[in-house]
This record gives structure tokens, sequence and C-alpha cells, in this order.
């Protein structure tokens, strides 16, 4: 069964940094892609930031440059390090793994990021 638990959430003031992470168990999690997504309050969910088996990595516009998204396989552990935080950051972050072939979702319960202005 694969679970993905996410952490290193927080309040944290704008221009400051946070690093989540998010371990997840199962076997083979070099073959999982690993995607951020985050949700704020009376908005849709978006895509914040992927890593894909092979290392290749996407973020959504509004964090290129800010947001860093990193994978540890020995560890089964995904990492988002965010610099120069924004107010308009602030959601709930959750953790999506996913591998061939049948590519189901598994979710995290999410992890706050709160960025005061």
């Amino acid at each position: 069964q694969v679970q993905p638990v996410e952490s290193g959430g927080g309040l944290v003031q704008t221009g400051g940094s946070l690093r989540l992470s998010c371990a997840s168990s199962g076997n083979r999690f070099s073959l999982f892609t690993m995607t951020w997504y985050r949700q704020a309050p009376g908005k849709q969910r978006e895509m914040v930031a992927q890593i894909t088996s092979v290392g290749s990595t996407y973020y959504t516009d509004s964090v290129k440059g800010r947001f860093t998204i990193s994978r540890d396989n020995a560890r089964n552990t995904v990492y988002l390090q965010m610099n120069s935080l924004k107010p308009e950051d602030t959601a709930l972050y959750s953790c999506n793994a996913k591998r061939p072939p049948n590519w189901i979702d598994y979710w995290g319960q999410g992890t706050q990021v709160t960025v005061s202005s």
C-alpha cells in the first residue's frame, strides 16, 4: 500500500522559506512520478511542482524561480524547497504519487503553509 505523508508546513513571514517533505511507503519509489499540489480556501486545487522517475521537473508559472522540487529515492522522499514565500502561497499542500502501469493516484493528507504579510 502506498501512503504519502507530508510534513514541514507552518507559519512563515513574507520572504521566508520552508521545506516540505513527502515520505511515501510502498515499493519501487523510484518509479513514481511525484507531484505537489496546493489548495487555498475557496480556490481550486492546482499543481505546484512535479518530478518524474527520471528527474524531469515541472513548475507552475507562479512558483518558477522560487520553488525547487527534488527527490531522494533512497529515503522514499520528495522535497519542495520554497523560498521568497508570498501571502498568495498560503494553502494546504498535498503530495501525490503515481506510477505505471496503472497510474493510480495516491494522496497524502496535506500540510498547511501560511505566509503572513
